[in-house]
């Protein structure tokens, strides 16, 4: 996608006669984010690297970022094209879905880092810029040490058994902000902490519930067009599943629980999950017939 996009690029550069200047910033995040239409993400094995590219960056999260200027109105408007339309024609390609995330959601970023900064934890983490990976967390550990009932067992489980790798998010190449691209790479690397928190299975209807919920949260374009088109592929009586139970739900708890962006999850591993799901006001997904 990068190859792609960058031709697509230089074509308009062409056009509008600018260039991109190539000063160094901070890229963070490696791999690849949930798949387009909020289909399952496929299993990766716990450690294992989510790029192919032997030459990254010792500190995967800080490599140099591909366009530290940002980019210009039309290079955006040209990047937000091809990531949506590679996107359709793939829903597979989670890499065209993170570059549309960050081309369209400017806006929606600054009003999270707004919120995120006036509340005392959403600026702590701002602050300390926690990442969720394998060099941080040992899921393997959490799944060992700590009690069933806690946050941090469970997240530990829901990983290790639908085999997910919490170094599989993608980094962000589009966002010049350091503040916003960190609160974009937050935001991703959350997704498996709402999952364990809201008991939502990594299912194309559970996916497509949990992004209704982000986009009540946060605002975002891409997760709101992840919702809607994601909704079109589903059978009829997924569709009812979706319309009757899970969107009511997703809606309920996105405008009731506490903003999911200003907690800090590490800190809470050895909290009942029970408790902190009370504490967050989050009502775990009912069941349906």
């Amino acid at each position: 996608f990068d190859i792609e996009a960058m031709r697509g690029l230089r074509c308009l550069q062409a056009t509008c006669r600018r260039g991109v200047t190539s000063t160094p910033a901070r890229q963070f995040g490696v791999g690849s984010s949930e798949p387009w239409y909020g289909s399952p993400r496929p299993a990766r094995g716990v450690g294992s690297s989510g790029s192919d590219d032997s030459s990254s960056s010792s500190q995967p999260h800080l490599s140099p970022a591909l366009f530290a200027s940002g980019l210009t109105p039309l290079e955006r408007v040209g990047v937000a094209i091809h990531s949506a339309t590679t996107a359709l024609a793939d829903p597979t390609r989670a890499d065209a879905v993170a570059a549309l995330g960050e081309v369209t959601g400017h806006v929606a970023l600054q009003s999270i880092h707004r919120r995120m900064h006036s509340d005392p934890t959403g600026k702590r983490i701002l602050q300390d810029r926690p990442l969720v990976d394998n060099a941080s967390i040992d899921i393997e550990h959490l799944s060992q040490t700590l009690p069933l009932n806690t946050f941090g067992h469970q997240y530990a489980s829901f990983m290790m058994g639908h085999g997910f790798d919490p170094d599989g998010r993608a980094a962000i190449k589009f966002i010049a902000d350091p503040e916003l691209a960190y609160i974009m790479l937050r935001y991703r690397q959350c997704h498996d902490f709402w999952h364990t928190l809201t008991g939502l299975p990594p299912t194309v209807l559970g996916e497509l519930a949990l992004k209704w919920l982000e986009v009540i949260q946060t605002g975002l374009p891409v997760a709101a067009l992840s919702a809607t088109v994601g909704s079109l592929r589903l059978s009829a009586e997924e569709r009812r599943i979706l319309n009757e139970v899970y969107l009511p739900w997703a809606v309920r708890v996105g405008r009731n629980s506490e903003y999911l962006l200003n907690v800090y999850y590490e800190e809470e591993f050895e909290s009942d999950i029970e408790e902190l799901r009370a504490r967050l006001r989050i009502e775990k997904v009912p069941s349906f017939d």
